[in-house]
């Protein structure tokens, strides 16, 4: 990058902020995903007044630009793809306020999900959004993809549980969204429009979060299937009664294998596993356990058990949450699709994966938040082998198709970045994709803000 161009960001910034040394780029060209291209600049702000003029110098020099938390996206959605500058913000990490009694926070980007949670731990309350990389993800990724996890079911993702953001846009403008506030009939509630934007629209700098009063107890079903497709119909019917559970969720086979086996859960061989949680007050508890046991049972039930401690329901956890790793141990290569359609046509859905699994030859395990309809799908192929590539492509096109056919959508909570770009015109209309890129260009008429992710070519 031309030396006048940094100088003009270390004076705006400070040198501390701006990291140009390949080396010290090096760690910013990648996320979670198979996706790796490194910027020629890595801007590192503390406060708002950095972010703006970051901004507008990007667009000066017309520079794009890409807004970064901690990396664990799995789309590329932050992966610099034009080089250009990456924007992280892992120093704005300053919980502003915890106000118990509003049951909100106030939150700098950078702050990890984790963190934030056990900040929340004395006033008894948490966040809901807790995706798997919950100790190391931040808050602003979570925002920046609409990030959910397993008890979004009953409490919501992210975007049901955020209330105000303070913004950046492409031309360094700061605007505020919402209100600290848990009603408001104010205005357009464009909040929720950034919300799952990848960093698109504006950098958020600043977030207000609606915080839920940890339950006052909770207990664990764990329920084993003849086979998936019994456990998917268990699905429907437990999300069909009254009683929503705070957590369901899914494993196959294969899925179930490798949590005994990587992740050191006690569990049996079978067709598929759900667990299923149930929290509240505690006089209840029993009856809706017995309540959601019920539903769970059925044609192709095996055997439903609650762990016999909080340190088994604990592993049990663990061993879920290590399962999109574990994974790796299965095949070099993977494409991971977290798929969402409407309850009721998850037994669809998983009748024609197991199918496409048989056609292509290709091992796909399932698992994922399956109350909510959110399937992760993994196909699973031998990088080396040119057309065992070929094949989990070709499968991923065919899930989409079909998903979107059951009334679904391509993403529940991983985002589209790249990985999913090129189907966005299968999703949507081209009368609505159009507004989806005025609205980009009211927000960044330069389109300095992570170009290239989200919304097709237009000539898609």
């Amino acid at each position: 990058m031309d030396r006048g161009i940094i100088s003009a960001f270390e004076k705006a910034l400070g040198h501390e902020a701006v990291l140009t040394a390949a080396a010290d780029c090096l760690a910013y060209g990648y996320d979670n995903s198979s996706y790796r291209a490194n910027p020629a600049m890595v801007l590192l702000p503390v406060r708002i007044e950095q972010v703006q003029t970051a901004v507008r110098l990007a667009r000066q020099y017309q520079l794009p630009l890409t807004a970064r938390g901690r990396g664990t996206n799995t789309t590329g959605a932050s992966v610099p793809i034009e080089r250009g500058i990456v924007i992280s913000f892992e120093r704005m990490q300053r919980i502003l306020a915890i106000a118990p009694g509003d049951r909100t926070a106030v939150v700098e980007p950078g702050v990890l999900n984790g963190d934030l949670q056990l900040a929340l731990m004395p006033h008894g309350l948490f966040w809901s959004p807790d995706p798997t990389s919950a100790p190391y993800c931040s808050i602003g990724g979570n925002i920046a993809c609409n990030a959910g996890g397993p008890r979004a079911v009953k409490y919501g993702a992210t975007r049901d549980n955020v209330l105000a953001l303070k913004a950046v846009t492409g031309t360094g403008e700061l605007v505020e969204f919402g209100a600290r506030t848990n009603k408001n009939a104010s205005g357009f509630d464009l909040s929720r429009l950034l919300i799952g934007s990848e960093g698109g629209l504006a950098l958020v700098v600043e977030a207000t979060l609606k915080l839920h009063p940890k339950p006052a107890a909770s207990r664990m079903l764990r329920a084993l299937y003849r086979d998936v497709e019994s456990a998917a119909e268990a699905v429907a019917r437990l999300m069909a009664q009254p009683e929503t559970p705070s957590m369901l969720e899914f494993m196959d086979a294969t899925a179930i294998r490798l949590a005994r086996d990587v992740g050191g859960a006690d569990l049996p061989d079978a067709g598929a596993l759900l667990m299923i949680e149930g929290d509240g007050d505690p006089a209840r508890l029993d009856a809706l356990m017995q309540t959601l046991a019920t539903h769970a049972g059925g044609e192709g039930c095996l055997d439903i058990a609650i762990p016999g401690s909080s340190d088994e329901q604990a592993q049990l956890m663990v061993a879920r949450r290590a399962l999109s790793p574990a994974l790796r141990s299965l095949a070099s290569g993977k494409i991971n699709e977290d798929v969402v359609v409407p309850v009721s046509r998850v037994p669809e859905l998983v009748r024609f994966v197991e199918q496409l699994s048989r056609d292509s030859g290709l091992l796909i395990v399932c698992f994922g938040h399956i109350g909510n309809g959110n399937v992760h799908v993994n196909v699973m192929y031998d990088k080396a082998e040119a057309t065992q590539t070929a094949t989990a492509k070709s499968c991923a096109e065919k899930l989409f198709t079909e998903v979107l056919r059951l009334g679904g959508m391509l993403s529940g909570e991983h985002g589209i970045g790249l990985a999913k770009r090129g189907f966005m015109a299968q999703a949507f209309s081209p009368e609505t994709l159009a507004m989806m890129r005025g609205i980009k260009t009211l927000f960044d008429p330069d389109n300095i803000l992570n170009p290239g992710k989200t919304l097709p070519d237009t000539s898609s």
